[in-house]
């Protein structure tokens, strides 16, 4: 038998469930979050999808808005 290597992409879109866990939130709180705008999302079809870097975004302004910096 030969050894296969499986690479695996980073996805770049995500359902909404798979973003909720990424951030270890609930689905509702999710939903929550990108209707009040805080989270982006596009459309594709019909299917709602929440760009990956959205979410790093999201943790990067919730740490600068929780952690200021002082000069």
């Amino acid at each position: 038998m030969s050894d296969i290597e499986i690479i695996e992409t980073p996805r770049v879109m995500l359902s909404v469930t798979d973003a909720a866990a990424c951030l270890s939130i609930g689905r509702t709180t999710m939903y929550e979050l990108i209707h009040s705008g805080a989270i982006e999302t596009v459309h594709i079809g019909r299917l709602r999808r929440v760009p990956a870097d959205a979410l790093t975004q999201f943790v990067e302004r919730c740490r600068r808005e929780q952690h200021p910096k002082v000069p």
